[in-house]
């Protein structure tokens, strides 16, 4: 796997909008996690959102994808208001998504677990069970087919058939992003992909992300602490602190701000922030 060197040599065209986010306020109680977060995801581009814990990241996907309803703002998909949205009518409209925490099914294959991401394509039916090897049987086979085709993508090939519960970390990172890219969405959501993993580990994963916004014609948007990967693979950056907008830009010029240094260094700091890991 090649060391990375940067983005700009495998990035994609960029369009319009995939994402756009407009003055995204959001509570909890009387702590308010979000204050008037705006930015735009571009066709095409790996956008990253970063910042020190608590800083309001995970809540910001969470409200772009459904989970939570904002307290005031819009959000837009393609073009589309879909503030207010259920998750899996995003789902359904191009966007997937992983976790900060790993959420694989345990006791369950490898393989099986990748193909759980094509439930969005399933149309079942009671007929089509009933006559299971006429007209059920030929879907199957062709999600199968699609599985079958990311499982080689991934270089999951060795590990298809094992319980996802027994394979290494890095694996089970590689089968979460897998199963994302099974629902062959338009947007990808990456939250934290490389947390606690070495260094060949990240570099594999990233690109992975790389070579997939390519082939796949993804616009991606990327949680992440690791700096050293922010700065590879991410074409712009916001970053936020107590769930407000510190700079957003190039990754270099954004974390070399003064306020992004006293967010994550402290008042005072000179060392960039990209030392930080945190």
């Amino acid at each position: 796997m090649p060391v990375l060197t940067g983005a700009s040599g495998a990035q994609a065209a960029v369009g319009g909008p995939a994402l756009r986010c407009t003055d995204i306020q959001r509570s909890f109680g009387g702590v308010q996690a979000l204050k008037g977060v705006s930015f735009d995801l571009q066709q095409g581009e790996i956008f990253g959102l970063v910042g020190p814990n608590g800083s309001g990241k995970t809540t910001m996907v969470n409200v772009a994808t459904g989970f939570y309803p904002p307290n005031q703002g819009r959000v837009a998909l393609f073009g589309e208001d879909i503030t207010g949205w259920s998750p899996h009518r995003i789902a359904r409209h191009g966007v997937a998504r992983t976790f900060q925490n790993l959420a694989l099914f345990k006791g369950m294959s490898v393989l099986d677990n990748i193909l759980v991401g094509r439930h969005i394509h399933m149309r079942p039916s009671a007929l089509a069970t009933l006559f299971y090897w006429v007209a059920a049987v030929r879907e199957e086979v062709a999600h199968r087919r699609v599985v079958e085709e990311i499982i080689d993508f991934m270089q999951l090939q060795d590990i298809r058939y094992e319980p996802v519960e027994i394979v290494p970390l890095g694996m089970q990172k590689r089968v979460e992003l897998a199963r994302a890219l099974a629902a062959e969405p338009r947007l990808l959501i990456l939250d934290e992909p490389m947390a606690g993993m070495n260094q060949e580990e990240k570099e594999y994963i990233a690109r992975f992300v790389l070579d997939a916004r390519v082939e796949r014609d993804l616009s991606v948007l990327v949680i992440e602490h690791h700096m050293d990967v922010v700065t590879a693979i991410c074409d712009r950056v916001l970053v936020l602190s107590e769930g407000a907008p510190l700079a957003q830009g190039k990754p270099r010029e954004a974390m070399a701000d003064p306020a992004v240094v006293a967010a994550y260094l402290g008042q005072g700091a000179t060392a960039g922030p990209a030392r930080a890991s945190a």
